[in-house]
């Protein structure tokens, strides 16, 4: 018999539909081809020439807690000790600042974006992203090994970790996220276009047609993301060691008027 004081156990789970429309996720807006990392908002850019290769650095403007921990002069620094031949047709370094809603569903240090639309033209990309300082790193005690890895390397970066009943936490200082994001973001993501560079762009003759590439491109995307990333991880760790090794990192901040000032001139086209 039915009996309506009986509460439905199905109540507020998915067999009911509750999860099922209202996930969180990041808006496209209509009529827009742009994925969320391309649209930018003000912004300042700025050409360097490095080793005879041209990158445009972007600098989009950062919320009021916000902050690019590493300066254009920081990253040039380093990008001048990364091997010329892993530069490819790289151009855009792009420091941004990501939504709120972003940095709650995906947060991220950086990425790498193999065609990224920047002023109606399409170029490979390293994005580095900015960072809201009044919030914590929270990490999950329960960790695959993966995990353990990457929590190991953050306290090698500096960052000071409490433990509590179910995460471990760390408060989000500049000095640590800079040895985060230039000594190993930075640089893991060129490992990874390196090896993109090796499997579809070296791997090519001059004469081959769009099907040939279009062959060796599907063969990059189907490699995991776990084998994609020993490949990076393995590509950092030889590089950082050898500029160690040299005395070339670490270095302190080297400040510019384009990472430094809050107020900047351009708003990108949506």
């Amino acid at each position: 018999m039915w009996n309506p004081i009986r509460r439905n156990r199905n109540l507020g789970t998915s067999k009911q539909g509750h999860g099922q429309n209202n996930k969180l996720t990041i808006a496209k807006p209509c009529m827009i081809s742009k994925s969320f990392y391309e649209r930018l908002d003000f912004y300042n850019k700025v050409e360097r020439t490095i080793n005879g290769h041209t990158f445009i650095f972007v600098i989009e403007t950062t919320r009021q807690s916000c902050y690019h921990a590493c300066s254009v002069m920081d990253i040039e620094k380093i990008v001048e000790n990364i091997p010329i031949s892993d530069y490819g047709d790289l151009k855009l370094i792009v420091l941004r600042q990501p939504k709120r809603k972003e940095e709650m569903i995906s947060p991220v240090w950086g990425r790498l974006i193999y065609s990224y639309e920047f002023e109606d033209n399409y170029y490979p990309a390293i994005i580095v992203e900015a960072v809201d300082y009044s919030k914590k790193i929270n990490w999950n005690r329960s960790q695959t090994p993966e995990d353990q890895r990457e929590f190991e390397r953050l306290k090698i970066d500096g960052h000071h970790f409490l433990e509590s009943k179910k995460t471990f936490n760390a408060l989000l200082q500049i000095d640590n996220v800079r040895n985060t994001q230039l000594y190993r973001t930075l640089i893991h993501e060129f490992g990874h276009y390196k090896q993109y560079l090796e499997i579809v762009e070296r791997a090519g003759h001059e004469d081959e047609d769009f099907e040939e590439w279009n062959k060796r491109n599907e063969k990059y995307f189907k490699i995991s993301s776990s084998d994609k990333e020993s490949y990076a991880h393995k590509y950092a760790d030889e590089l950082i060691n050898k500029l160690r090794e040299e005395n070339i990192v670490p270095f302190d901040r080297i400040s510019d008027i384009y990472s430094d000032e809050k107020m900047v001139h351009k708003k990108s086209s949506q």
